[in-house]
């Protein structure tokens, strides 16, 4: 792989003109290109099997949609990437699109990562979670699925039909009494012995083959074990097996919609109107539905449907594994060159198929279909969305609609577990993937200081931005800042603007007016009289639900750090203690309370405890002794 940025061409050359001047020196072999502007900001990323030839096609003064037109007229420089394949070519091409994030590239906008279901297997009895990011611990991973709602959902079913514990490791250890869980016929309680190590490793088999799709034969197998149960007349334990049965039933007949001929796929539609563009995507896998997710990629009216799909797949695959075979609505160009990109991430064959017929058919036609339903509710709300914004525009005298707004707030109890928070909303609503938390880190704050808290949260976000958008050309700046508080606030706000040399970004403060109550709310405004806006006005309801919002993210990022303070383990703290070692210490003193009042010769007792890590533990619980 090779890198050239030409830059011998005259400054004064641009368009067509400028990319003439480097055809002469490209070369025939396959690669990635980039165009840039003025202000060397990428605009453009595009791959091509012979780079002179595709190069070309731009130097010619007509024949170009008028979004390529446009990218042509702003383009000031090019550099160039040689790759010794195509298949390398456009690997690099969507890493490079999704690090750059050109103007006019189709842009994949909302990408995320998806949850699995993990069946952990570094214990005795096996734990049944819900796992996202990096498969390191060991077991076995099934999905993805399309959402947290749809693993909650299946690991519900799980519970009720195959009884597998949930509880931590930790949990698990210190138990001396089965949990409610036990209770109510959703775990079998391994935790306290009332279950064998043998049968429990059953029942995870079981679950195993229905995540596989082979849910008939564990079916028959559970019948089997409840006659078997009834004629040696252990009724209880065939009554409990029934219920399994029950359980298991309803869950087959809940999934009616699942495919009896797909095992494993990944079904794409795309829909598109007046350029905008939604991509369902329906995950199979073990003939079972795992659930649906929509995405909106950035496109144009003059994009065609394959060029959306295309770059869509190399972005959405580019840090998640491919199933065996990828249904899609519209053809796409280079539909072998993506295949064969796809098997070698996977490591194995990777099919694309644009189904005609037959199940596979029917199952495209519902993914756009729910494509088409989606985009319709989409382009409703944002047409809401931009009358609200041109009235909050006209409410507070802005000088245009805002693109984004960043609402604040903070929480805490009596000063303690400090948090805060920040959402931002535009014309697509909440972007939630920008919502930011902040600890309060202030040691010199009186507890309960509302004002330092929001100025430490100011100051540190405005430092952020100055740094990541210095020019403010990335968009990440507010148009609006929105701050729950009146006067005080804002008039310390507009300080700390001023110190740090932003004296001119818009900036309302929203009080909660006389007695409280949502209607009445009171909007300041530095060196401006308050002023309210009438009861049922839809600007009002909308900077209700901005504030709203802030206050439900603030207090969600605070309950979570007060309950991670209220269970964090002493252990957590000491070097060189770990899970396996924290798991072993637990078992042996029953408690970490117990292990900070151990002596030295007590803790090296302990398997797997060694005598320099047993001084250790013993010297950061007596040190100040």
């Amino acid at each position: 792989m090779a890198e050239n940025e030409d830059s011998e061409s005259q400054p004064t050359l641009t368009g067509h003109a400028l990319i003439q001047s480097y055809l002469r020196r490209l070369e025939t072999s396959p690669g990635v290109y980039r165009m840039l502007d003025a202000q060397a900001r990428v605009l453009y990323v595009g791959k091509a099997r012979n780079l002179r030839a595709r190069v070309s096609n731009y130097a010619r003064p007509s024949g170009h949609s008028a979004r390529i037109a446009r990218m042509i007229r702003e383009t000031a420089s090019m550099m160039f990437l040689t790759t010794v394949t195509e298949t390398e070519a456009l690997l690099l091409e969507q890493n490079l699109i999704k690090q750059l994030k050109p103007r006019y590239n189709v842009l994949l906008r909302d990408d995320k990562s998806f949850p699995n279901i993990l069946v952990a297997k570094d214990h005795p009895f096996p734990q049944i979670r819900k796992h996202r990011g990096a498969k390191k611990t060991p077991g076995d991973y099934y999905g993805p699925f399309a959402s947290a709602g749809a693993v909650n959902r299946t690991l519900n079913q799980l519970q009720k039909v195959f009884l597998l514990r949930n509880c931590s490791d930790a949990m698990f250890s210190g138990r001396t009494r089965p949990c409610l869980l036990h209770q109510i016929k959703r775990c079998s309680a391994p935790c306290t012995g009332e279950i064998s190590e043998a049968d429990y490793a059953s029942s995870v088999r079981d679950a195993e083959r229905f995540l596989q799709g082979r849910s008939t034969g564990v079916q028959e197998k559970l019948a089997s074990e409840m006659a078997l149960a009834s004629e040696a007349m252990e009724f209880e334990r065939a009554a409990a097996l029934r219920d399994r049965i029950r359980a298991l039933t309803q869950v087959q007949s809940t999934q009616g919609i699942n495919p009896r001929i797909t095992a494993e796929a990944d079904v794409v539609g795309l829909h598109m109107d007046h350029g905008q563009a939604c991509v369902q995507v329906f995950f199979i896998r073990a003939h079972q539905n795992w659930g649906n997710q929509d995405f909106y990629p950035r496109a144009g009216v003059d994009v065609e449907e394959a060029e959306v799909l295309e770059a869509f797949l190399g972005q959405f695959y580019d840090g998640k594994q491919p199933p065996r075979q990828i249904l899609l609505s519209h053809p796409i160009e280079n539909a072998d060159l993506m295949a064969e990109a796809l098997s070698d991430k996977a490591g194995r064959k990777v099919d694309l198929l644009v189904p005609q017929r037959s199940e596979k058919a029917e199952l495209v036609a519902g993914a756009v279909r729910n494509a088409r339903e989606s985009l319709g509710r989409r382009m409703s709300e944002s047409a809401t969305q931009t009358k609200l914004l041109k009235g909050l525009a006209e409410a507070f005298s802005l000088d245009a609609p805002p693109t984004r707004i960043e609402v604040y707030d903070n929480s805490h109890i009596q000063g303690t577990n400090a948090v805060g928070a920040m959402i931002v909303a535009g014309q697509e609503g909440f972007l939630k993937n920008q919502y930011r938390k902040y600890n309060i880190r202030g040691d010199d704050l009186t507890p309960g200081d509302d004002f330092g808290m929001m100025k430490e949260v100011l100051t540190r976000r405005i430092a952020r931005l100055q740094k990541d958008d210095p020019d403010g050309d990335k968009g990440l700046w507010p148009d609006l800042l929105l701050i729950d508080g009146g006067a005080g606030q804002v008039s310390a706000v507009q300080q700390i603007l001023d110190e740090m040399g932003v004296p001119g970004l818009p900036m309302v403060g929203v009080a909660k007016g006389v007695d409280r109550d949502h209607g009445k709310e009171e909007f300041h405004r530095p060196g401006q009289r308050p002023f309210a806006l009438r009861m049922n006005d839809p600007v009002l309801y909308f900077i209700q639900r901005l504030r709203d919002e802030a206050h439900r993210f603030a207090i969600g990022t605070h309950r979570a750090r007060r309950s991670k303070q209220i269970s964090a383990n002493p252990l957590d703290d000491v070097a060189g203690v770990g899970a396996t070692r924290k798991r072993a210490l637990l078992s042996h003193f029953g408690s970490a309370k117990a292990v900070s009042r151990a002596n030295l010769a007590d803790l090296k007792a302990v398997e797997g405890i060694s005598d320099s890590l047993a001084e250790t533990i013993y010297n950061h619980f007596h040190a100040s002794a």
